[in-house]
């Protein structure tokens, strides 16, 4: 009996293969950051961006500057320059709003397993 159950294991393992789209979503979601990045633009809307480093302090400047790039390579914000001022914002595009439910999940998770003396 324990042949055949090790037999089993043995055959799942082998076949066992993660789906490349999971592996790519948490390639982006799972960098540190860029999670923040993603809950501060869905909480605020569009920002500056000394607003958002004013929001994340311990993401230095240069971090922040190459996470929004991957993030924007990848369709989840937008830099959006205005024509009339030297004003950028960056915003959630289509794409990356429709993170939120998983936000909001992700929000509740941590809610109901971590205390705040957890999180210093």
């Amino acid at each position: 009996m324990s042949e055949m159950i090790a037999a089993t294991v043995e055959d799942s393992a082998v076949d066992f293969e993660l789906c490349p789209k999971f592996e790519k979503t948490f390639s982006i979601l799972g960098k540190k950051w860029n999670g923040l990045i993603i809950d501060v633009l869905l909480e605020d809307g569009p920002q500056r961006f000394k607003n958002l480093a004013r929001r994340i302090p311990k993401c230095s400047d240069r971090v922040l500057v190459v996470r929004l790039k991957e993030l924007e390579a990848n369709g989840i914000v937008s830099r959006v320059t205005h024509r009339d001022s030297a004003l950028i914002e960056y915003r959630l595009t289509t794409k990356g709003k429709d993170l939120r439910q998983v936000m909001d999940t992700v929000h509740a998770w941590s809610d109901k397993w971590f205390s705040p003396a957890q999180c210093n």
